[in-house]
């Protein structure tokens, strides 16, 4: 059973609601969360749905327990099914025994609203005391290794990732994956951003597999990766089907510019 609604401005404001407050265009609706300074990592779909297709696996190999969702009317109107149950298009896990945290989107966020929803993610972050941030996300490179890029927002968390990926010397981070990088920067909240180096637009699975060798050897987790290679075609065409879905609920406006799913 859901117990509280989060909205943006409800963490800065002494826990009451505004009427502004209510008016707010994103927010956050979880159970309470049992982990104390947990780790928040997050994976919102992008180039070659890394981010999406990483977390969904942690989420399954850590039996992780949905808590929430965040929701927006900015948002593709869908719902999510999974085996015939009805599921919300960006979902809030928790592991307590690991103080885990698991933030996953099937849906992509347009850039209009990726600082509004970086925001409202971080604020609740904060709110349950999360220690740090884990980005996952995907980038573009004509290499076939399966490499993975890195970049943080500290000397120290830099430190920690220096000898494991290649860093990240110089580019952008762009949607909202950087969206949240930079929220995180500008609060001092530790954060890594883990790129998959990926060859193509579509679904990679393999560049998935990447990033989470990374994180199994960061956090000493046990995360499966051979099943992602071994069903990497079943994967590609299952989520190349819900970004078309996503898709066809996109409509046309001629107040904004309409963004593809990846890139």
């Amino acid at each position: 059973m859901l117990v509280g609604i989060v909205y943006i401005r409800f963490l800065n404001a002494g826990g009451f609601l505004s009427e502004t407050d209510y008016k707010s265009d994103v927010h956050i609706i979880t159970e309470k969360v049992k982990s104390e300074e947990p780790l928040l990592i997050e994976g919102f779909p992008g180039i070659g749905l890394v981010g999406n297709i990483a977390s969904q696996q942690i989420i399954e190999e850590l039996d992780m327990e949905y808590i929430g969702s965040i929701e927006s009317r900015y948002f593709p109107p869908i719902a999510v099914l999974y085996e015939g149950v009805i599921n919300m298009p960006v979902r809030i896990y928790e592991n307590p025994d690991l103080n885990l945290i698991m933030v996953v989107s099937d849906i992509p966020i347009n850039p209009s609203v990726s600082y509004d929803v970086s925001k409202a993610l971080v604020d609740w972050a904060q709110s349950v005391n999360v220690k740090e941030i884990i980005s996952i996300a995907g980038i573009a490179t004509a290499s076939e290794e399966p490499l993975v890029f890195g970049a943080a927002t500290t000397e120290e968390m830099l430190e920690r990732i220096k000898e494991k990926v290649e860093i990240f010397q110089m580019g952008t981070i762009s949607g909202i994956s950087g969206s949240i990088m930079a929220e995180c920067f500008m609060r001092k909240l530790p954060a890594i951003s883990l790129l998959g180096a990926t060859q193509t637009q579509n679904p990679d699975p393999r560049a998935a597999a990447a990033v989470i060798k990374i994180l199994n050897d960061l956090f000493d987790y046990s995360i499966d990766t051979e099943s992602l290679i071994e069903q990497a075609e079943k994967i590609e065409v299952e989520m190349q089907k819900l970004a078309e879905d996503v898709r066809t609920t996109e409509q046309p406006s001629s107040t904004r510019k309409e963004f593809p799913m990846y890139g």
